[in-house]
């Protein structure tokens, strides 16, 4: 048998105040209603759950046990009324984020201070990894999008193109005499080339590049971070293949230079990632509109 929520409510109502006439004004009802709403209730039970008093009504024995638990369902229901409208007005909720640690630092750090300034109960939960994790992270469900490098085919997800970005090979002061210079793939498959160990979405398009000019890149280093790939490489320790709007700041003050070479190296896109058949929370949904 289904519950009927609207009996409890009339219950509750009427064990609160103890009267059936306050119970209807409270609800707007007419007081045969509630009396009617009761009567149903007493039947469904086969039990007396009030008896009349000189001030109204009052609890038998068994109504005061269904009202202890009909009293708890209530301020649930209003505790979750509340955490709606809080949420509704971006007062709480969370937003969770899947990407890699450059994307982080590099590109959404901005959007990320300038969200957690204007909605400060809205707790932010970050995940990193590579794309395949953020992938796996949007369709189990623990995050609420993942900002990634393009391209991504996958018809369970909807994506949003942002930045272009531009992937480079730079080198510190140890290898001085190549600025300047134009370097085919071979002269500088000669160094030693740093590159990111985790399989990430520009590990593998460097990758296929060099074998479609018939060229393996075999790096001498790999390192698990992007800050390593910009210390090591100003460190003398080889050149790292990293992203040129990563570095501006190191290319600006001559702690690292760009290598220049004979092909073109292409760009790449950032893209927002969500879950296509899943609408987005109010905070996820307010982060995108900040984005744009």
């Amino acid at each position: 048998m289904g519950i009927n929520y609207e009996l409890y409510k009339v219950f509750y109502w009427a064990a609160k105040t103890g009267s059936l006439t306050q119970a209807a004004k409270v609800l707007y009802l007419t007081q045969p209603s509630v009396s009617h709403s009761i009567k149903q209730l007493e039947d469904r039970f086969g039990i007396t759950l009030f008896y009349r008093n000189a001030k109204g009504v009052e609890l038998t024995q068994e109504g005061a046990v269904l009202y202890s638990y009909i009293e708890q369902s209530q301020m649930l229901l209003s505790l979750a009324e509340q955490k709606m409208t809080a949420m509704k007005n971006l007062d709480s909720g969370e937003l969770r984020i899947g990407g890699s640690d450059s994307l982080f630092k590099h590109y959404l750090l901005p959007y990320l201070e300038r969200f957690h300034r204007d909605y400060p109960g809205i707790k932010l939960h970050l995940k990193h990894g590579t794309t395949p994790e953020i992938i796996a992270f949007l369709k189990e469900g623990t995050i609420d999008m993942g900002v990634v490098r393009m391209p991504i085919v996958d018809a369970q997800l909807e994506v949003k193109e942002s930045i272009q970005l531009q992937d480079c090979f730079v080198a510190g002061t140890r290898y001085a005499e190549l600025k300047g210079s134009v370097l085919s793939l071979e002269m500088l498959l000669r160094h030693p080339i740093i590159l990111f160990s985790r399989n990430s979405r520009a590990r593998m398009g460097i990758t296929e590049l060099f074998q479609s000019y018939g060229y393996t890149i075999k790096p001498e280093i790999e390192v698990g971070s992007v800050d390593l790939l910009i210390e090591f490489a100003r460190n003398g320790l080889g050149i790292s293949y990293v992203t040129r709007e990563f570095v501006s700041k190191e290319l600006e003050e001559g702690s690292l230079f760009e290598i220049q070479l004979d092909v073109q190296l292409p760009p790449s896109r950032v893209g927002i990632m969500t879950m296509r058949s899943v609408p987005l929370s109010i905070s996820a949904k307010t982060f995108m509109e900040l984005m744009s």
